[in-house]
């Protein structure tokens, strides 16, 4: 625990090789963060009174490779970006947690009486692990719709605080992003994969194998992304995500249905090979689209490995070519770059906000970078890997077509959700 003076006074040394893991170099960047921070702490005492306090972060996450793999048990790489939430914390001995999150009223949570409505904490006393009562002010800085996981984001902080505030920081970060992804599929019913919360609790690149759906096999890399001179660049292009839900539904069933006329419950058992080998029966029981998003299945699959590969042994232009390749095989075969189900095809098929994004991203980084869709695609963003001595362009012709503020650049940090040392 630190006081505010304590934390002001480290603050203001001016040593801040921490939040430089945690912000990069940029020193603006850093003064806002420092700012942040101490603004939170002067709202939490405002608040709680507390005056001794812990502060934490827990960043978002970017999908780097895999697109559309993990819920055939394929295999992933994402990895942690900058962009965080931050929270400033402390015990309150009433056994009860009070969050105060900005734009938010505040939410409380009744210790003494614990049911899965209380999903995290739940499922954090159901391990075995030690809960008691906080105080928490939360500031938001993974922007809802970004692309980037705000709610896992959110899941592996509370995680973080209850494993230091009253584990001594023992819950590893695996296991937090496991209770994280619980709490989503039975607090909130939805049946996401582990990559989320994984990549924002683990921190760096990582590269999940969900072969073993119930035990996916999860490894960080050993990679310093901010020595390669560049940026990542996340932009949203716009577009709306209304009635694209036929869209999303479609991508996992019909690549299930091919696997089912294979004999499997999904394609990760079966080879390209025999997809291939295959093609005239499977035209006639599942369609050409199908096919081919099987056929990008295979290849992305392929691909991780690959990334990784080339992560490991510092072959960072080989990974760029792959993130793009990546792309334009989502483009190709798994065709989610923009809707095509009958009832969207005419009031959609004008925008094209994605579609449009990638092409200007080729236009100013061809043979210099790469790019590709992000997460579910259809609608939303893209994701640019852009030299440092392109940014400025690069992010201008972006913005110049879909607005200021669109583009988020970023880098990839080595920690995930931590308790912030001073």
């Amino acid at each position: 625990m630190a006081t505010l003076d304590k934390i002001k006074e480290a603050f203001g040394s001016g040593n801040h090789a921490f939040l430089k893991e945690l912000y990069g170099n940029n020193t603006a960047t850093l003064s806002a963060k420092v700012n942040d921070y101490i603004r939170l702490i002067e709202k939490f005492q405002s608040l709680y009174g507390t005056q001794d306090v812990e502060l934490f972060s827990s960043p978002g996450r970017t999908e780097v490779g895999g697109n559309h793999t993990d819920h055939q048990y394929g295999r992933v790489l994402a990895g942690a970006v900058n962009m965080d939430n931050i929270a400033v914390a402390a015990k309150n001995n009433i056994n009860t947690i009070r969050i105060s999150s900005e734009g938010y009223p505040e939410f409380k949570v009744d210790l003494n009486d614990l049911n899965i409505d209380e999903a995290i904490c739940y499922r954090l006393k159901e391990l075995g692990f030690q809960i008691s009562g906080f105080d928490a002010c939360i500031l938001g800085g993974v922007p809802e719709g970004s692309g980037l996981s705000s709610s896992a984001s959110f899941e592996v902080l509370i995680g973080a605080i209850i494993s230091h505030l009253y584990n001594d920081g023992k819950l590893e970060a695996v296991e937090n992003a496991k209770i994280g992804q619980w709490a989503e599929n039975n607090f909130f019913g939805k049946p996401c994969g582990l990559m989320d919360q994984t990549a924002c609790s683990v921190g760096g690149f990582i590269t999940i194998d969900f072969k073993d759906n119930t035990n996916p096999i999860v490894k960080a890399l050993d990679f310093d992304f901010i020595k390669t001179g560049y940026s990542l660049v996340i932009t949203n292009t716009g577009g709306s995500h209304a009635n694209l839900d036929c869209e999303y539904a479609l991508l996992p069933q019909e690549m299930k249905a091919l696997a089912n006329e294979m004999g499997e419950e999904v394609l990760r058992p079966l080879s390209m090979e025999q997809i291939i080998e295959n093609i005239p029966t499977l035209r006639e029981k599942v369609g050409d689209r199908a096919i081919l998003r099987a056929i990008h299945f295979m290849g992305d699959n392929k691909r991780v490995l690959d990334q990784v590969e080339a992560l490991e042994n510092n072959k960072f232009s080989s990974f760029l070519d792959m993130v793009t390749a990546s792309g334009k095989s989502s483009y190709m075969y798994l065709q989610n770059i923009y809707a095509q189900t009958p009832e969207n095809f005419s009031s959609k098929m004008a925008e094209q906000g994605v579609s449009l994004g990638l092409a200007l991203s080729e236009l100013v980084l061809s043979g210099k970078g790469a790019w590709r869709v992000h997460g579910g695609g259809f609608a939303g963003t893209i994701q640019a890997f852009v030299p440092n001595n392109l940014l400025d362009k690069y992010i201008s012709t972006l913005e110049h077509v879909f607005g200021k503020g669109k583009c988020h650049k970023l880098f990839i940090r080595s920690k995930g959700a931590v308790k912030v040392e001073l």
